[in-house]
């Protein structure tokens, strides 16, 4: 086989079937190997888009995901979407094509040290020198990047790919986990530090979605409050009475307010807590399946190291019959009701142009029970998670440390096209989808049912909000738009716009129903997020 045949069989092998890109001259026979394999490849119009949607295909799936891109330029345009997967720690292969083997070191046009340029992203980065090496290298990337949930990365000259090679490919290996065994003692010290708390809370997050049902019968036996992280979203039915909505900016002030009141806090796989919702003096306990997860962020009593649902269980079996505060879970209720009261007044906004909360409250009540969520970065995001009330079922992706605006519809374009049967829908601002516009044609190009739902307030609200308050100058927060759905058409798509609430159920319901991409404009009030400060993240 030569170099090529190589590197697509054994993605084959580990089953692979989509791999993102913008074809390059540097690896040209490995788009020729491509054609004649299983594998799809999805052609899209900048190399950032093809990097977010191998990490949003890994956040969906847990399993790897891959990008290409040639020399120089495309290698550096991957690093925003490898941004995103090392941040979030996902399995994300990057392959790169090389200037050929004799000119590299030379000044020629496009060379680049990629080693050394994706060095602060990657687990591991080689560059394949020797066509008897290919097996090995692949094998080791993708053996890295699912076992880390890390990025990997593998350059390949030009000249090596046509090369031939005779290692045999490498199956998957089949791989059986047990049940991790605890030791009783350190279960028990767990179980003495939440026996004594008087006013416990439960902070649960992505890690803990799979452990939904344990995680809510935890807080029943300790009578606990549960905040949920933004990965967490939906998670847990909103009617159940000890939540208390979503943590940080786009949370809830009760939310704040409980977790300084906390004195034992367990956290239940997640591991990101804004600065200044840290309590100081509570004892904390996290579970997290990564030891290097524990304690790194901030102060932590004791760390169980797990998966939330082989742990949780055992907590609940050892607080049976435990005594509760029956005033802390009456203050927890208290808090709950004024919470929701506050939302339902927000989401209830009626007029032009749409309230953000209005909106997020439409997409509650219409979207499927199953819908992935592809949320970007931005004010519209704290309003989704200020509002938005999922059905457990649902799934939200997003850009979760990395933080990058964009994000949403690359993701949108590779759940839908791993997840064909499910609703998808990439919910953006409309700064961020003009990061990203060109790509609506990639969802015309292969046909993708997705629906794009633009939060139109002309500004880049978040970083407004925060000139406002901290009184700076408003220089390069107000956006010039162009009219995105004359846009949508003109790429193939669907296009409608809203402008006043009173429209907004009827043409969402009429856009998730059309069969092909969709784009839906909606005008909405430019308003300064509650509780904004000039500093918080």
């Amino acid at each position: 086989m030569t170099v090529a045949e190589t590197f697509v069989k054994q993605l084959e092998a580990w089953g692979v079937r989509q791999v993102y890109g913008v074809a390059g001259d540097t690896f040209l026979d490995f788009l020729d190997a491509l054609k004649r394999s299983s594998l799809q490849f999805v052609a899209v119009k900048h190399e950032s888009t093809a990097a977010f949607m191998a990490s949003a295909e890994a956040k969906l799936t847990g399993q790897l995901g891959v990008c290409v891109a040639t020399s120089g330029p495309g290698m550096a345009n991957l690093l925003n979407g490898l941004g995103d997967a090392y941040q979030d720690g996902v399995a994300v292969l990057a392959i790169t094509g090389q200037v050929p083997t004799k000119l590299i070191g030379t000044d020629t046009k496009q060379y680049l040290d990629q080693q050394v340029l994706i060095e602060p992203l990657a687990a591991y980065s080689a560059l394949l020198t020797a066509p008897e090496a290919t097996v090995e290298l692949v094998t080791k990337a993708i053996h890295t990047a699912l076992e880390r949930g890390a990025v990997t990365h593998l350059s390949v000259p030009k000249d090596l790919w046509s090369r031939q090679q005779m290692k045999a490919i490498r199956k998957r290996p089949h791989l059986v986990s047990g049940i991790l065994e605890f030791d009783p003692q350190d279960v028990e010290r767990a179980i003495s530090i939440m026996k004594s708390a008087q006013q416990p809370v439960v902070v649960a997050g992505l890690g803990a979605r799979e452990a939904a049902a344990d995680v809510k019968r935890l807080c029943e036996a300790w009578g606990a409050g549960l905040i949920l992280s933004l990965g967490a979203k939906g998670m847990v039915a909103e009617s159940f009475p000890q939540l208390l909505g979503g943590i940080g900016k786009g949370g809830s002030p009760q939310a704040s307010q409980l977790l300084k009141k906390a004195d034992v806090i367990l956290l239940a796989g997640d591991t990101w807590w804004p600065e200044g919702y840290v309590p100081e003096q509570a004892r904390v306990i996290q579970i997290d399946k990564v030891i290097a997860n524990i304690g790194t962020r901030f102060t932590v009593e004791l760390g169980l190291v797990g998966a939330t649902g082989q742990i949780v269980p055992a907590l609940v079996e050892r607080l049976q019959g435990h005594e509760q505060n029956e005033q802390w879970l009456s203050y927890v209720g208290q808090s709950r009701a004024k919470w929701y009261a506050q939302v339902e007044k927000e989401a209830s906004s009626e007029g032009s142009p749409v309230h953000p909360a209005r909106l997020m409250r439409a997409l509650q009540n219409t979207l499927a029970e199953d819908a992935l969520i592809c949320v970007d970065t931005g004010d519209h995001t704290v309003w989704f998670n200020r509002i938005f009330a999922g059905s457990g079922r649902q799934k939200v992706l997003f850009s979760g440390t990395w933080r990058s605006m964009g994000f949403a519809l690359p993701a949108a374009l590779a759940c839908q096209l791993t997840a064909p049967d499910r609703q998808v829908v990439a919910l953006v601002g409309d700064g961020c989808l003009g990061m990203t516009l060109a790509d609506l044609s990639t969802a015309v190009r292969y046909n993708l049912p997705i629906t794009v739902i633009v939060v139109n307030n002309g500004h880049l609200q978040m970083e407004a909000d925060r000139q406002q308050v901290g009184e700076h100058t408003q220089l390069g927060s107000d956006l010039t738009n162009p009219d995105f759905v004359k846009v949508a058409e003109a790429c193939g798509m669907a296009g409608f716009r809203v402008t006043d609430s009173a429209d907004l159920d009827k043409t969402l319901a009429q856009a998730l129903s059309l069969p092909g991409p969709v784009l839906l404009d909606i005008t909405v009030s430019a308003l300064m997020f509650p509780n904004t400060t000039a500093q918080e993240g």
